[in-house]
């Protein structure tokens, strides 16, 4: 039997714009102590440039509007810099990462374009460690919250690469929201 049958009304599940719409009291007290919730105007939304990029792509946008801040997005490119001892001469590794960052700025251009309309945002192609060079971007641009995709690894695979994502919550230094990838049909 349904809430409305029982003769009583559900109560409605407000919409993203309208809590943005509501005036902030951004101070709350926890014991004796205020808490001061930081003002979000900085967002930095790592992306993988994958079909799931989108999704993360639209909570930056939609925290974005909401909050008034702009967005940095950043994708990491490997450095391929731990193969140059294993008889690969380092010219053709810096040359295939260089085609890989020209192609990466190429895709990164057209996703800002597609998916941050309305809102200030510009994009970067990093290089490295994807965990460590969002972190390090995050804190150098004094990022307020970081927004970023998760692969949802199982298994073998979670304990043989990590979870880039999982690195960047332990380590951040601001909140990160992360996004998990939905199924074909959910």
């Amino acid at each position: 039997m349904k809430a409305k049958d029982k003769g009583c009304d559900p109560k409605p599940t407000p919409s993203w714009s309208a809590i943005f719409s509501q005036p902030v009291n951004q101070s709350a007290y926890r014991g004796e102590q205020e808490f001061a919730m930081k003002d979000i105007k900085k967002i930095l939304c790592a992306v993988d440039l994958s079909e799931h990029s989108k999704e993360v792509a639209e909570y930056a946008v939609l925290l974005a509007k909401g909050l008034n801040a702009s967005v940095l997005v950043v994708y990491t490119a490997p450095s391929l810099s731990q193969y140059v001892g294993f008889h690969v001469p380092p010219n053709t590794i810096e040359n295939f990462v260089g085609e890989i960052v020209t192609g990466a700025e190429k895709s990164m251009e057209s996703f800002v374009a597609e998916n941050f309309v309305g809102v200030e945002a510009k994009g970067q192609v990093l290089i490295g460690y994807a965990a460590e060079e969002i972190l390090n971007r995050a804190r150098e641009e004094k990022a307020d919250l970081i927004v970023m995709g998760t692969h949802g690894r199982k298994g073998i695979d979670r304990i043989l690469f990590g979870s880039v994502a999982e690195k960047v919550v332990k380590n951040a230094d601001m909140p990160v929201l992360t996004v998990r990838p939905t199924e074909a049909g959910e």
